[in-house]
């Protein structure tokens, strides 16, 4: 079967058709070595070591149950003998299980959320008792992390034709509304006061943006329709794309208050092969408006980096042989120095660009390193809309 995604992109751009599939097959090449030893969880990330022949290997660090759980929500997109593959033997559904089972031990909302999700996507017999710990974990009232506030509509909308979810869903998404500021389209990094710093409450992430905007369109396809989330996703994608860098980036750090870019860098390479386009497609799919450009200038970044365009500096961001697209192209400044100016003088002049910093640090170190929901996003991206 052939993704409706894939087809769409060869049709309005065939090298970029070319380039989606080489991603596809470094992702489902990479994500077999992310497994730690039993196949049974993937690490947190995989750290690029440079030997002195200039030959690279690659370290397993730490462990993920988040990056798991997106994993996945990609992976089911595969026929059967290729989620085996990607998934240490395992099926989707079956892999969905073992996190599942992991739930009583899981304390954040977010990963409990994504693994809600999951099995919700793959019919995992278990969803209510999934749905079940999400709730508990939510219940307090308290304010949340905007990313797994997100992550918890998105799994309640994915989980409405099986489960009865109309008394916890609406709250939810009245949740992400309620959360923006003032007339901006934008969403903060948290959905009340409380959990971020005043000095930076205002500063909001990318993920801080798709993820909402998926969630409330997603919401919106899952029922009877909700012209109000729907607008609030639709007006996300149509600022961020507009705020969208002349390379294709897409950028770090916004005001949540205004609507503005506080700070550029890092550009992930995620956010330009997977998170951005899962999150617009999946927008576009329930009925918002058409993102196609600015998904397809964002891929290109992939191989045309200005940032790494001068011959000292220049390096490919994907490597076929290792199975890893590299993580990020960020400034290399001192502590953050550039994100944290930016943060603070903008809190007090809203707009404040400090130009000079620019300069001073330009964005051209790499961090070699991939981590497994880079390629979990991925594959939900371009193997989802099938026909």
């Amino acid at each position: 079967m052939t993704s409706t995604r894939l087809a769409a992109l060869g049709h309005e751009e065939p090298p970029l058709l070319a380039l989606a599939q080489r991603l596809l097959a470094v992702a489902e090449s990479g994500l077999p070595k992310m497994l730690l030893p039993g196949g049974e969880a993937f690490a947190f990330t995989m750290a690029g070591l440079r030997g002195p022949d200039g030959s690279w290997t690659l370290e397993r660090r730490g462990i993920s149950t988040r990056y798991a759980a997106i994993t996945v929500l990609g992976a089911r997109f595969l026929h059967e003998d290729r989620q085996r593959a990607v998934l240490g033997g395992r099926t989707a559904e079956e892999f969905a299980g073992l996190l599942v089972e992991s739930l009583p031990a899981v304390t954040n909302l977010g990963d409990a959320a994504l693994i809600a999700w999951a099995a919700a996507e793959t019919g995992h017999p278990k969803l209510s008792d999934a749905l079940a710990r999400v709730e508990a974990l939510d219940e307090d009232g308290r304010p949340r992390y905007t990313v797994e506030a997100a992550w918890v509509l998105s799994a309640l909308a994915a989980a409405r034709d099986t489960v009865d979810v109309e008394r916890s869903l609406p709250a939810a998404r009245d949740r992400l509304l309620r959360a923006r500021v003032g007339d901006s389209p934008l969403f903060p990094h948290a959905t009340g006061p409380g959990l971020v710093p005043w000095y930076r409450a205002h500063v909001s992430c990318f993920a801080d943006q798709t993820y909402p905007l998926q969630a409330l369109a997603r919401a919106h396809a899952s029922g009877d329709g909700d012209p109000e989330a729907l607008a609030a996703a639709d007006a996300c994608a149509a600022r961020i794309c507009a705020l969208q860098g002349e390379g294709g980036q897409w950028w770090w750090h916004y005001d949540a208050r205004t609507g503005g870019v506080i700070e550029g860098y890092p550009v992930y390479s995620v956010h330009q092969h997977a998170m951005a386009p899962t999150a617009l497609f999946d927008l576009t799919d329930a009925g918002g408006g058409d993102y196609g450009a600015a998904i397809r200038k964002g891929l290109r970044w992939m191989t045309d980096v200005p940032e790494l365009a001068g011959s000292a500096h220049r390096e490919p961001m994907i490597l076929d042989e290792l199975g890893v697209t590299w993580r990020k192209v960020f400034r290399g400044d001192p502590k953050k120095a550039v994100r944290a100016a930016r943060g603070l003088g903008s809190r007090v002049v809203p707009g404040l660009r400090l130009k000079p910093l620019d300069r001073m640090y330009r964005p051209l170190a790499v961090d070699r390193e991939c981590r497994p929901y880079e390629f979990g996003w991925m594959l939900h991206a371009w193997q989802g809309g099938r026909i």
